[in-house]
């Protein structure tokens, strides 16, 4: 199975009321493990990719190469889409894409809303004409992941209205209350304003920081038109946690795959955990 865009993915998530999980990848081990439970769970899923974590597996086309790799070596028959994570500009998502990313997602949140539409417009020009998609943020999403880091700021109705009609993207990341990395007290998601977006633009929403949310929360952002949750925290976390107690027991130990196999091991048990409470088992 090739990669694939994103789009066909989320119209369908919207429509059958589920949400695909964009799970980002740092090496190897993450991303058979996030395949590994796409295929065992036969949904679709997207790997997510910032540009940190790029940088350290060696570029663009050094994580395409090996996801392309891993889909013929593990015999991958669901879809999946490799994504840009907050691309920070039109000649980072240019650059991804001319790697064989199948999406992009270009944040220009941090901007004056004049100018992220203009970054977002041409960054869909040249991701569509390679029939790739394209996400784009309004608002801030706070916490810090890799490069990113903000204070929570919530969407604009207008503003979001505006970057559809104006930019042709094919799903938008509203911030309303969520936040990168660990929660520090109890989540608070702006459902009525995701439900007046929802109704104003009519496409996929996409929810970032899905680690640490409660799953009825979960279930009511689905119900309310997001069709796309973005999890790493989670995963990060439970690789960690296995690997310390891996070389608690084992002190002794130095080959790798002595810790990272049960890290990796880990990560998939959290991927299927989220693709089953977001509703995208076989939905491939």
């Amino acid at each position: 199975m090739p990669l694939v865009s994103m789009k066909d993915m989320l119209n369908k998530a919207l429509e059958e009321k589920y949400a695909v999980g964009q799970f980002n990848i740092n090496n190897l081990e993450w991303t058979q493990a996030i395949l590994g439970a796409a295929e065992e769970e036969k949904s679709p899923v997207i790997l997510g990719v910032s540009e940190g974590a790029a940088r350290h597996m060696g570029g663009f086309n050094t994580v395409v190469k090996m996801v392309e790799g891993l889909l013929i070596d593990m015999n991958i028959t669901v879809p999946v889409a490799i994504h840009l994570d907050h691309g920070s500009s039109f000649e980072k998502c240019k650059a991804a894409l001319d790697a064989g990313f199948t999406s992009v997602m270009i944040d220009g949140s941090h901007h004056p809303i004049d100018e992220n539409i203009e970054m977002t417009k041409q960054v869909v020009e040249y991701a569509h004409a390679k029939g790739a998609s394209v996400e784009a943020e309004v608002g801030t999403v706070g916490g810090q992941e890799d490069d990113v880091i903000g204070g929570i700021q919530y969407a604009d109705l207008n503003e979001c209205v505006r970057i559809v009609k104006e930019t042709g993207i094919d799903t938008l990341a509203p911030a309303l209350g969520s936040v990168h990395g660990p929660y520090h007290g109890e989540p608070n998601l702006g459902f009525k304003e995701m439900e007046e977006i929802r109704d104003a633009v009519n496409l996929p929403l996409v929810l970032h920081g899905g680690t640490g949310i409660p799953t009825h929360d979960i279930q009511k952002s689905i119900s309310l038109g997001t069709s796309k949750i973005n999890v790493n925290t989670e995963n990060q976390i439970a690789f960690a946690k296995v690997v310390r107690e891996v070389l608690a027991a084992k002190p002794e130990a130095y080959d790798p795959r002595t810790f990272i196999v049960p890290g990796r091991d880990a990560i998939k048990a959290t991927v299927i955990g989220k693709i089953k409470e977001f509703g995208s088992s076989n939905k491939a």
